[in-house]
This record gives C-alpha cells, structure tokens and sequence, in this order.
C-alpha cells in the first residue's frame, strides 16, 4: 500500500495530510493530541483495499502550521469540515481518537452533511473534573531537545510517561539534537480548551457510531462511556480489556477487527 503526505490549504493554513491509497470506501481520520497523521498506517494497511484512510494532520501538529493559537474545538471542527469538503468524496465515515474524536462527533452535530458513519475512540462527551480527574497532560517541563531519540525517550519516561512511543512518533532531528514537532505551550493551550461538556454535541447528531473503550483508560470512564452508548441511538459500544487510552496501539488488530465489523455493517 502506497502513501504519500502532501500539504493543502485549508482555511489559511498549509495542513499535511496522509492518503494511504486505494479506491474504497474513504474513511476520514483525525488523530488526538500529541499525535501525527501517520499513527494511522496499521490501520488502514488493516482496512485496506476494502476502506481508503485518508489522515488529516491537524493544526499545530506534525507538519500543520499552528495558524494564530486558536486551538479551540470550532477551530479544529472548521477546519476537517473544509478539508472533507475538498476531498470532494462525498459523505465520509470520520474516525478519530481522543481530540480527534471530540472533533469527529462534533463535525458530525455542526455538518451532518458530511458525515456518514463515526467512529469514536477514546473521546469522552464530559471531559473534566471530577468525572476525568487529570484532562490536562503537563508537558511544560519536557525536554526540548536530546542528543540521540533514544535519549529523548528517556528523558520523557522519566516525567513519569510509561512509554513514550505514541509521542515519539512526532520526533524529528534538528541540528541542534532530537525534539518534538509540537510547541508544547500550542498543546497545553488546546489541551485545556477541550476540558468541557460535550454531551450536546454528542447527542446532536443521528448517524451510526462506534464507540471504542479501552477498559483501562484513564481518559474515559467506563460508566461514560457505557452512558454515551446508552442515550445515543444507533450507537455500539466495544471495550477493550487491556487496553488504555490507546487501544490502537495497545492492541491494533483487535482494534482494526472491531472497526472493520462496524464499518462492513453499515
């Protein structure tokens, strides 16, 4: 499977984006904080040929530009909205994981013409204390650079980060040593503008939804998650024993299978 990260503008701002190939059906992703469009890659060489995943990289990630510090939800919504609408595809099945998922179901409530189906990993309709104890992941004091990615690993564990390969994935070499891609005051910032009440915008829309738990999330109750499913209709909940906030990574292939189910169901 080929993939190829090209850049369009999108509402004044030059975003990357990732088109993993092949002429199924299009399934738009939207990864969470911290994340990079290519964290999609198993999962969509999982879905393929039957599914297309094209991964959009949102603002002030990856090789997004950070546009004016705006990192609000109308922000993020605005944009995947005029980015599906580019793609000129039709109404598209849009999955997203944590943030990405806030903004999924949020651009299926404000754009229903653009959504088809959502799948929802990970993003929780409240997102506050006490219901979420810690919404905010300090990484004010992580460091800025290291002489090897080895050494930036380790230095990002030691802030008390298990493992930090879902991070690394937005590693890069500069001249000066190993660093991250994000700013780290733009993530704190869109970090605390998603701490809120989102069961508004949950509820709003009617298209089919999968809601994807990991049962060992610190992110996502288990009881919210069981309640979303519960006074969304046509929604299925799937949790995942040991998993995490991640289940894309704690266990991709039984996450790819659980998302494929859905997906051959609609």
């Amino acid at each position: 499977m080929t993939s190829l990260e090209t850049f369009t503008r999108v509402r004044g701002l030059r975003l990357a984006s990732i088109d993993f190939g092949g002429t199924g059906v299009p399934v738009l992703a939207l990864h969470g904080h911290f994340g990079r469009a290519r964290s999609f890659a198993p999962l969509a060489a999982a879905l393929a040929p039957e599914y297309r995943v094209i991964a959009l990289e949102q603002r002030g990630h990856g090789h997004s530009e950070r546009g004016d510090g705006d990192f609000g939800q109308d922000a993020y919504v605005a944009d995947a909205a005029e980015f599906a609408r580019g793609l000129g595809l039709g109404p598209l099945i849009v999955l997203g994981h944590s943030m990405g998922g806030v903004t999924a179901f949020h651009l299926a409530a404000r754009h229903p013409e653009l959504v088809r189906a959502l799948v929802v990993e990970e993003g929780g309709a409240l997102n506050r204390p006490p219901e979420v104890p810690h919404p905010v992941l300090d990484v004010s004091d992580w460091p800025r650079r290291a002489a090897t990615l080895s050494g930036l690993r380790r230095q990002i564990e030691a802030r008390g980060v298990p493992d930090a390969s879902y991070f690394l994935e937005s590693a890069v070499e500069h001249p000066d040593g190993w660093g991250l891609l994000f700013d780290y005051d733009d993530m704190m910032t869109s970090q605390r503008a998603l701490i809120g009440d989102w069961w508004e915008q949950w509820l709003r829309s009617t298209c089919p939804a999968l809601l994807v738990h990991g049962l060992d999330s610190f992110v996502l109750p288990t009881p919210m998650a069981r309640l979303m499913a519960r006074r969304r209709p046509d929604t299925v909940l799937r949790e995942m024993p040991g998993c995490g906030h991640w289940p894309h990574d704690d266990d991709p292939d039984a996450f790819a299978e659980t998302v494929r189910t859905f997906l051959d169901r609609l």
